[in-house]
């Protein structure tokens, strides 16, 4: 007699579908990141601050819409805010590929480009929103986090594949290809959301919403300051590396996203043991260190190292200081504060990294790190005062 592998259980299928969807998309956004700025500065002949702000309007757009697909999502379902992501993805890929069209003027190409950052900030926002929407409608009482969890590696392990599969479609086949990956990789994935069964959040209150955002704002501006290395990794790693000799230069960037992929299957339960502020001061340490690493490297190798140190340190500051957030938060709207509290991220993001960028053209692109080591260090007198902090969660009173 044989023994039937047990199925896969609808959440389980679900969950597998969901994490298939974010790989795919971020996989496509992975795969501009090191062509991106070589586009715009050797290809149309643009500067630092113009990379800054290609890449900033993505985390800004993303941010303008974080809360808008948080309301869709309630009132539509997640299974339309992530259909309407996707198709916005799909039209980003187009931008791109008509922003080649007219790349002898560079002002309207840039524009163009622009603009398809734009949508797929918006898009990419549609996707994690509804994804995670779904996941919450899923999981039971001690499912969230892991669920959750899931979803943040799909999207990290696709940004680390995503790199080198950019650099060998840009080096063999130009932009174009970039543009005409995130068109059709978006545009594949459309069936497959169609396939699954639709489901439908609680709302939640105005009330909720003002309590959660005062609950919130001290974890999210320590997690604003900690995001900048990562904002510098994906803008300008690349730009860096190929301008100091360093490579294969897609390695910063995949090496970034590696170790901190490791740091959270290795290291993961360290919030809960240590507490969220703890862990996550400790972490902001490590990465900061491999920031400035890469500012003092002049061998490929340690700049490599400092990349991976970045990533590995910056790994479990977002669940840490997170843990925090959910912690101050009312238990029947954490969903939403953990949308308030990642739209800290894309804030500093979106208004900075054009800064940054501009401020490159002074000082030079390797001293854009050691500024964001420094800046990082700042959310560590933030976590020291939320350790020494109780935490009460406010109740939500209709």
């Amino acid at each position: 007699m044989t023994m039937s592998q047990p199925s896969p259980s609808p959440s389980d299928r679900t969950l597998l579908s969901l994490m298939s969807c974010v790989f795919a998309v971020f996989l496509v956004t992975g795969a501009a990141l090191p062509a991106l700025p070589l586009h715009i500065h050797d290809g149309l002949g643009l500067g630092t601050f113009t990379v800054g702000l290609v890449s900033g309007a993505q985390f800004a757009s993303a941010l303008i819409c974080r809360l808008w697909s948080g309301m869709i999502s309630d009132r539509r379902g997640p299974k339309f805010a992530l259909t309407v992501g996707l198709w916005t993805a799909a039209l980003a890929g187009l931008l791109y590929l008509l922003s080649l069209k007219v790349a002898s003027d560079a002002r309207l190409s840039i524009g163009i480009l622009l603009l398809g950052r734009v949508l797929l900030g918006g898009a990419e926002s549609f996707i994690m929103i509804g994804a995670q929407s779904w996941c919450l409608s899923l999981a039971g009482p001690g499912k969230v986090g892991k669920m959750i969890a899931w979803i943040g590696t799909a999207m990290f392990v696709a940004l680390a594949v995503g790199a080198p599969l950019g650099s060998f479609l840009f080096a063999n086949f130009g932009f174009a290809s970039i543009g005409l990956t995130t068109c059709v990789g978006a545009a594949a994935l459309l069936p497959l959301v169609g396939s699954m069964p639709a489901i439908r959040p609680t709302p939640q209150s105005r009330k909720a919403a003002k309590l959660v955002l005062r609950a919130v704002w001290i974890p999210g501006l320590a997690m604003a300051f900690s995001s900048l290395g990562y904002g510098i990794m994906t803008a300008f790693s690349v730009l860096l590396f190929v301008q100091q000799g360093w490579q294969p230069a897609w390695l910063s960037f995949t090496a970034f996203a590696a170790a901190l992929i490791v740091a959270r299957v290795f290291f993961g339960p360290l919030p809960d043991r240590l507490g969220g502020a703890q862990t996550a001061m400790m972490f902001i340490i490590i990465h900061s260190a491999g920031l400035a690493l890469i500012w003092l490297s002049s061998l490929a190798w340690l700049a490599f190292v400092g990349s991976a140190m970045a990533g590995f340190g910056y790994a479990l500051v977002y669940p840490g200081f997170g843990m925090e957030a959910v912690a101050r938060t009312p238990a029947d709207a954490r969903g939403l504060a953990m949308g308030i509290y990642t739209a800290f991220i894309d804030l500093a993001l979106g208004i900075l990294a054009p800064l940054l960028g501009l401020l490159a053209n002074v000082i030079g692109l390797d001293r854009i790190f050691l500024i964001t080591a420094l800046l990082a260090l700042c959310a560590v007198p933030i976590a020291m005062w939320l350790r020494s902090q109780p935490c009460r969660a406010p109740a939500v009173v209709e």
